[in-house]
């Protein structure tokens, strides 16, 4: 006759105000490496092979997990339009955080430069409706450009379409806020949304931005050079669906509650 016995298993390398420190530790700094979160008083009892390891285990215990951080792009006053780039970001770094948190405003990392070269484009969406994408050739958009290039070619038509209930949407970039576009949306009569600088969380367009640059990311010959990117553009612009254009537009009225609620922070899809 005889019996397994049941054996203790492995002494735990941390105690269990360790394994909070680690948690907290993370959440301070969520784009530390497992080697760096764990501090000192973890390492010193940790051989330094088996320290990331063991840090990551914690911190999943913690409800902590490696994940990508969701990319926005910051708009100032400088920035207008929209640009497309050649280069791709591999995001490669992670951040640690807890599962369905991903839109929270320290998950997020902003975005601001384009590596290579790149196009600008400029596209007006509306319920069952939108433009087409207007390619900015080389040089500055200035308020004179604005104007003989978008409002009166494109937005001046939106607002015959729809009529008196029509309101335009664009940011607050220098060259959408010159006296000579004032003048010129007074005189068609387009009213202007009036929203905050560096807040693309409540313009609907930003998420059809995405859309497109991951339609053009996944096309089997990507683009390689500028000719090529600015026809893969235009092509799978024209191929978006328009419920996803019209899904956007209506949840305008939850974006502004949002961000309302959140005084102004990262609207938490």
């Amino acid at each position: 006759m005889c019996s397994r016995r049941h054996e203790g298993g492995r002494v735990r390398s941390t105690t269990p105000a360790e394994d909070r420190y680690i948690v907290l530790s993370a959440k301070r700094n969520r784009r530390t490496t497992a080697q760096q979160v764990g501090g000192k008083s973890v390492s010193c009892c940790l051989r330094k092979a088996d320290l990331p390891k063991n840090v990551a285990r914690r911190l999943r215990g913690g409800g902590l997990y490696a994940r990508r951080p969701v990319v926005c792009v910051p708009l100032t006053r400088q920035h207008h339009e929209s640009r497309f780039s050649l280069s791709s970001d591999y995001r490669r770094q992670l951040i640690w955080r807890e599962s369905g948190t991903a839109y929270r405003p320290e998950n997020i990392q902003e975005k601001d430069r384009y590596p290579t070269c790149s196009i600008m484009v400029w596209a007006s969406i509306m319920i069952n409706g939108r433009t087409c994408l207007h390619v900015v050739a080389n040089g500055t958009m200035t308020g004179q450009r604005y104007i003989d290039e978008v409002l009166l070619p494109h937005v001046r038509l939106f607002r015959g379409a729809v009529g008196d209930k029509f309101v335009f949407m664009d940011d607050n970039a220098t060259c959408h806020r010159t006296l000579a576009v004032q003048d010129c949306l007074d005189s068609e009569g387009i009213q202007r949304l009036v929203w905050p600088a560096r807040s693309p969380d409540l313009n609907p367009i930003e998420n059809v931005w995405d859309a497109l640059g991951r339609q053009v990311a996944g096309r089997n010959y990507p683009p390689t050079n500028k000719n090529t990117l600015i026809h893969a553009l235009t092509e799978e612009w024209d191929k978006l669906p328009q419920q996803l254009l019209n899904k956007v537009v209506q949840s305008m009225v939850r974006r502004v509650e949002c961000c309302i609620t959140l005084h102004g922070g990262h609207i938490p899809y």
